[in-house]
This record gives C-alpha cells, sequence and structure tokens, in this order.
C-alpha cells in the first residue's frame, strides 16, 4: 500500500489553515468552516490512527485508536477548563461520565443489535471482556463515585493530595491493563476467525499492508489533525456553550456534545467491525476508549488542575450514580457470556436513551 494524496492527507492542512484564518477574521462564516473543519480533522486523524494501526497489528492497533481519540478528548476538555475559568469545574467530569455512557451503553448497543441482526449471535472472547470490564469498574468508582464520600474537603471535589492519588491510581491501572492486553495475556483479546456474510469482504484483514513509509507519514498527518483540533476547539468551545445555553439545555449538555464528536468516527469503525462478525475488535475499539477516557484523562486534568490552581469536580449526582452503575451492572451481565443477541443490544440502547433523555430533561 502506497501513499495517495487524499482527503485525509489534505485535511489536517485545511483544518490548520482555517484555524489561522478565524484567528485572523472571527466571524460567523469563518466559525462555521471551523466546525466543519473540526469534525474532518477528527476523521482524518482516526484514519491515519487506523493506517499505523494496520501496519503494528492487534491488539496494538485498538489500542493506537483509544489513544488517538483520548488525546484529542483531553484536547477539548482542556482548552474548556483554560477559557471557562472555575465555574467549568465539572466538564471533566461530565466528559468522562457522558464518554463511558456513550461508549458503554450507545457504541456497544447499536454494535450488538447490529450484528445480533444481520448474523443471529456473535461470540467474542469473554476472558478480555471481563478483564476491561474490572478496570472500567475500579475506575469509574474510585474516579466519579468515591469523591462523593471523601471528607477532607466536602465532595465533590477532592483535596490536592487524594487528587493525585486518585491520578496515580487511575495511571496505573490502564498502564496494567495495556501491558497485559498488549503483552501478558494478548491472545485473551485478539479476534477469533471470522465468519463472513457470502460476497462480503474483510478489508483490514485483505487489504495491504502499509508501507513503513507510509505508516510514518500517517503518523505525521495525525499529530498534525491532532494540532488542529486542539487549537479550533479551543476557539470553537465558547459557541458550543451559547449553542447550549440558548436551546435552555443543563450545562452538562457540553460534556455529552465533546464526548460524542470526538467518539462519533471510533464508534463508526466499531459497528463496521461488527457488520463484519469481528465482535471482539468492536469491543476492543468501544472498551479500550472507554478506559483510556478515564485512565489517561483523569490524570492529565488532575495534573493539569493542580498546575493553574483550578479545582475540578469529580463526583457524580445521584441520578449519574444511578446510571453509571445500572451500565456497568448490564454490561457485566451481557458482556460476561462471550455471546450476544439482539435483547443485548436492545437492552443497552434503552439505557443509553434514558441518559440521553435525562440530559436533556434532568
Amino acid at each position: 500500500m502506497k501513499f495517495k494524496l487524499d482527503w485525509t492527507a489534505i485535511a489536517p492542512f485545511a483544518a490548520l489553515l482555517i484555524l489561522g484564518l478565524t484567528v485572523v477574521v472571527p466571524n460567523a462564516w469563518i466559525l462555521g468552516l471551523g466546525a466543519i473543519a473540526l469534525a474532518a480533522a477528527v476523521f482524518a486523524a482516526v484514519h491515519h490512527a487506523e493506517v499505523v494501526a494496520h501496519r503494528v497489528g492487534e491488539p496494538f492497533g485498538t489500542l493506537v485508536l483509544a489513544v488517538a481519540v483520548t488525546v484529542i478528548e483531553v484536547a477539548l476538555i482542556v482548552s474548556v477548563m483554560v477559557t471557562g475559568g472555575p465555574e467549568k469545574a465539572g466538564l471533566p467530569r461530565d466528559t468522562v461520565f457522558a464518554a463511558i455512557m456513550i461508549v458503554c451503553t450507545g457504541i456497544v448497543g447499536i454494535c450488538l443489535l447490529v450484528g445480533g441482526w444481520r448474523h443471529h449471535e456473535q461470540s467474542f472472547q469473554a476472558e478480555g471482556a471481563n478483564a476491561t470490564l474490572a478496570v472500567l469498574c475500579a475506575l469509574s468508582v474510585l474516579t466519579m463515585i468515591l469523591p462523593d464520600f471523601t471528607s477532607t474537603i466536602p465532595g465533590p471535589v477532592l483535596s490536592p493530595s487524594q487528587l493525585v492519588f486518585v491520578g496515580i491510581v487511575s495511571l496505573v491501572l490502564y498502564v496494567v491493563f495495556v501491558f497485559v492486553q498488549t503483552v501478558r495475556h494478548r491472545d485473551y483479546f485478539l479476534p477469533p476467525v471470522a465468519v463472513l456474510l457470502p460476497g462480503h469482504v474483510e478489508d483490514d484483514v485483505h487489504a495491504p499492508l502499509p508501507t513503513m513509509g507510509y505508516a510514518m507519514a500517517s503518523g505525521g498527518l495525525l499529530l498534525l489533525s491532532l494540532l488542529a483540533v486542539v487549537g479550533l476547539a479551543k476557539l470553537l468551545s465558547p459557541a458550543v456553550e451559547a449553542g447550549v445555553a440558548k436551546a435552555g439545555a443543563p450545562e452538562a449538555v457540553v460534556g455529552v456534545v465533546i464526548a460524542a464528536l470526538v467518539l462519533l468516527p471510533e464508534g463508526v469503525a466499531a459497528l463496521r467491525a461488527a457488520r463484519l462478525n469481528r465482535l471482539q475488535t468492536s469491543l476492543n475499539l468501544a472498551l479500550g476508549s472507554a478506559l483510556a477516557s478515564i485512565g489517561l484523562t483523569i490524570p492529565t486534568v488532575a495534573a493539569v488542575s493542580l498546575v493553574i490552581g483550578q479545582p475540578i469536580a469529580l463526583g457524580l449526582g445521584s441520578k449519574e450514580i444511578v446510571l453509571l452503575l445500572l451500565t456497568l451492572l448490564v454490561s457485566t451481565i451481557t458482556l460476561g457470556t462471550g455471546r450476544s443477541t439482539v435483547l443485548q443490544g436492545v437492552v443497552h440502547l434503552v439505557i443509553f436513551a434514558t441518559f440521553l433523555f435525562l440530559s436533556v430533561v434532568p
């Protein structure tokens, strides 16, 4: 596979050009172009991450995608935190919570539903799913529920020492998980031999391996795409907040918008894999993003909070705690057997619909 000039190669440079224009000529039309460029840069970033992932193979490939998506998410969160001031103390919590709900109920739900509808029943490795969910449960409770019950500083805010501890624990859990996924028990996360529908071709498997030069070029374009995302997100974040406020929606919806924007490309990739009867790859993509969202985002925003002296509120409200615990419980049950049908998909999607409805109508 040789490098070719297409929209994914042009998008990062175009996004950077539009970023410069928004700084020089800040008007509504340019901001509109900036929003389009931001979306294009996100999709281009994930595409180039996929190229690099195809070169390095599984399960390293899904890890590359998860880290790339998390870098985008962290950039969006930090940019809004810095520009928004203390009143944005709950944004990291809202975004991470939204990412977990979107991944574990929305993306996983649609993948289970579509895959089950097309293939009746799909199988995956329960060992890998159970290991991922164990780390996800621990990270979720330690970072977003425990802060409500600490006493050094009344929740949902942690003291500086507690914030450092939670950040370190989150990073340790994620690093150990990556070690298990890629080295110690790599076979738990490798997809079984895919069973395709007649006439379908598994492009990711049969596509020629990218050359080293192609992969390196995609790596460079990935960095440019992420740079464009960071800059555009910082410029467009006030417009997103104003739109949410004008619609009369709660401020937490901003976190949902950020998480949805970041996870959309990876969600499409996970859905495509499920349609090709590769549910293991779908779960690696989806659940890996949820883990990275907590394991990398929380330590980063904790460090930023301590450096700039801006407190962050990590503890969830009672309604969000109920939804989170329900999601973790259902995910553990539905993904604990190694097999799935449309029923599991519908259950996840009903919880997702409840989350979206209560986000707008709390």
